[in-house]
């Protein structure tokens, strides 16, 4: 087996692993990555929608309140995936509890970007 092919196995691994904390996506990265992110915080990403609102159902068991967090073109995403938890899987026991928009710049100089992003706070009802 070549270097390339095994580079390319273990980063396929690496992919697919889900933590039982939270699920992180492979596109969004947080400015502080020294600190580690709250467990109840849900980075959404490509993976699909229902792997998420699982994973939120799991931890709204635990603490009773999580914050979706999406940016960029996965927006829509972090919407369906709270609408999920909200209406289809958790039948009227949690509610949304407040929804915030902002904009992150990226990049450095000449290459600055503004990047849209969404935090969506779900709680018990």
């Amino acid at each position: 087996m070549s270097e390339f092919e095994s580079n390319s196995i273990d980063s396929s691994s690496n992919d697919t692993a889900v933590s039982d904390n939270a699920s992180h996506s492979d596109n969004f990265v947080s400015e502080n990555t020294t600190n580690s992110a709250p467990t109840n915080n849900i980075f959404v990403g490509k993976k699909p929608v229902m792997s998420y609102a699982m994973s939120g159902l799991i931890q709204l068991g635990q603490t009773g309140e999580i914050v979706i967090k999406g940016r960029g073109m996965v927006i829509s995403r972090a919407v369906d995936v709270a609408q999920i938890i909200t209406e289809r899987l958790g039948k009227g026991k949690y509610s949304t509890k407040s929804i915030k928009i902002d904009t992150d710049v990226l990049g450095e100089d000449d290459n600055k970007r503004n990047v849209s992003t969404i935090e969506i706070i779900i709680g018990t009802s």
